[in-house]
This record gives structure tokens, C-alpha cells and sequence, in this order.
């Protein structure tokens, strides 16, 4: 059973931080407290944890505050991972072992969740999509390192998404055209793909 702290933390990270609403706003130790059936020093507790990874600010006097994603950080977040997908890509058709199955139905699923009340679900799910195809490398280490992106990367897929009408339909035709690069075994174009997918997400976000 998840301890109060872990409890919290997956809370926050996974609901309260993908919030296109809080991004910026500061956080009440009390009502997550409420919120989540534990006491407030899980809460402290996690927070701290989520301070070590910049995802929040401790303001003295103020409380928690959660970090904004930043131009900067976004570009940084995009070119890294386009070292990680592009790397998994031709690792995977070089050794003929793309996951084309579990691939296409991630991609089938997202489909399926295109109404706004969907979009943290469809972008959950457009995670699963990309971690799949890195995980299908085999890499423990790789893996690991790339989860560690996985709330900065759904955080910034559910702001584009609010940002931009359209672009959950966009975001399936990209993953369509990474797929059918993958399923015919062209590692260059998928690798293009892959690149267009997180140009097009990077300019949604810088556009605000």
C-alpha cells in the first residue's frame, strides 16, 4: 500500500502539475490535504520531493508554487527528447523489433479520447506512445531516464492541446506518420517524423 507521501506526490505530479490552470499558482497545503485524505505533512513532504526536481518553487512566507514551464525549458524538454525517440527509432528498425502492434493500439486509443473533457487521458495515453517505443529498446537505464520526463513532457502536451484548436487530430496524424515509417522499416523517416511531431508541439506551446 502507498504510504501518505507517495500518495501525494503521485497526486500532485500526475494531477495538479498537468493543470493548464495551475501552472504559476500557488498551492494550499490544507485543501490537498482534504483533497487527498492525508495529513498535511505528506503533502510537505512531497512537495519538497517535487522542489528537487524544479517541478515547484518554495516561496518563503508564500508556500509551494507550481513552476511554469518556460520557453526555455520546453525547447530543452523537445531536443532531448528527439535524442532519446530518434535513437529508439533506429535502434529498433535496425534490429526488426518496432512494438507495431502495441504501437497502433496506443494510437487507436487516443482516437477514441478526442473530446476536451478527454484531453489529460489522451495525452496520458500520447505519453505511453513514446515510452513504448523506448522501452522497446531494452535500455533499463534509458528507460529510466526518459520517465523522468513524463510529467514535464504530459504537462506540456496538455498545454498545447488547450492552446491550440485542432490539435488532438494533428498529434494522431503525426503519430500515424511515425508509425507507418516504423512499420516499413525507413528509420530516416522516421526519424523525420519523430523530429515534425515535437517541432509542431514546440511551436503550439512558444506560441501560446
Amino acid at each position: 500500500m502507498a504510504s501518505g507521501r507517495e500518495k501525494a506526490y503521485a497526486y500532485l505530479k500526475d494531477t495538479v502539475l498537468t493543470d493548464p490552470e495551475m501552472q504559476g499558482a500557488f498551492l494550499s497545503e490544507q485543501e490537498l490535504a482534504d483533497r487527498i485524505g492525508v495529513s498535511r505533512t505528506p503533502i510537505r513532504e512531497a512537495l519538497l520531493m517535487l522542489a528537487a526536481e524544479d517541478l515547484v518553487e518554495l516561496v518563503p512566507k508564500r508556500g509551494a508554487r507550481v513552476a511554469p514551464l518556460t520557453g526555455r525549458e520546453v525547447r530543452e524538454l523537445m531536443e532531448l527528447r528527439g535524442l532519446v525517440e530518434r535513437y529508439a527509432a533506429e535502434r529498433l528498425v535496425a534490429a526488426e523489433r518496432v512494438p507495431l502492434e502495441e504501437l497502433r493500439s496506443l494510437l487507436e486509443q487516443q482516437r477514441a479520447l478526442t473530446g476536451a473533457e478527454e484531453t489529460h487521458e489522451f495525452i496520458a495515453v500520447d505519453h505511453r506512445f513514446h515510452a513504448s517505443l523506448v522501452a522497446a529498446v531494452g535500455n533499463t537505464l534509458l528507460d529510466r531516464h526518459y520517465d523522468g520526463l513524463r510529467s514535464r513532457q504530459v504537462r506540456a502536451g496538455v498545454v498545447a492541446v488547450f492552446n491550440r484548436q485542432g490539435r488532438q487530430k494533428a498529434v494522431l496524424d503525426e503519430h500515424e506518420a511515425i508509425v507507418d515509417a516504423l512499420a516499413a522499416g525507413d528509420a530516416q523517416a522516421a526519424c523525420a517524423a519523430i523530429d515534425h511531431h515535437l517541432r509542431s508541439t514546440l511551436k503550439v506551446l512558444l506560441d501560446g
